[in-house]
């Protein structure tokens, strides 16, 4: 199972974030877990997640990127699931060789994400939190989907990495490299 958290505050006004799901609906084994229409309280239930994770082969982390990290809900999951004895440290093997593939859509095209860009950073920079969260808890990290200028991105532009999605989901439901 292809465990997908989604993290999106205001999904209903997200084109990118929409399009990249509707993508992957139906893809085999695939377990869409949307975080905000579930905990629209923020208060998780630590024992279902960890379960829902511990079923998955691959987890997925699906959000747009704001203020260089991903979205309340889901950082506060990151901190109150991801427990020390459960996920890392001593006896904290859950997530041990787990597939992790983070998605995310940023505002700002790929230019600004450079030394002379508005962000003055490579984009790894600010994904390497996500990163090494994955890292920390033994999962395997794999190579990430950025898309960029999601607000301004043209059709053509996004179904390519729509489908460029779905085939990476596809690959991972069938334990391929991708």
């Amino acid at each position: 199972m292809i465990l997908l958290v989604y993290a999106h505050p205001h999904h209903e006004r997200s084109v990118a974030n929409r399009a990249l799901l509707d993508a992957v609906r139906g893809v085999p084994g695939l377990t869409l877990h949307a975080l905000y229409d579930r905990y629209p309280d923020f208060s998780i239930d630590v024992a279902r997640e960890q379960a829902l994770l511990s079923q998955a082969q691959a987890v997925v982390w699906q959000h747009p990127l704001y203020w260089y990290t991903a979205p309340a809900l889901l950082k506060l999951w990151f901190e109150v699931v991801l427990t020390r004895g459960w996920a890392y440290g001593d006896g904290g093997t859950a997530l041990a060789g787990k597939r992790c593939l983070w998605v995310t859509t940023v505002g700002a095209p790929d230019a600004a994400y450079d030394a002379e860009g508005v962000h003055g950073h490579p984009l790894t920079t600010f994904g390497s939190v996500i990163a090494q969260t994955a890292r920390f808890c033994g999962m395997q990290w794999d190579e990430p989907i950025v898309v960029h200028d999601a607000h301004h991105v043209g059709e053509a532009a996004l179904q390519a990495q729509a489908k460029r999605y779905r085939a990476r989901l596809r690959g991972l439901a069938q334990g391929q490299n991708v």
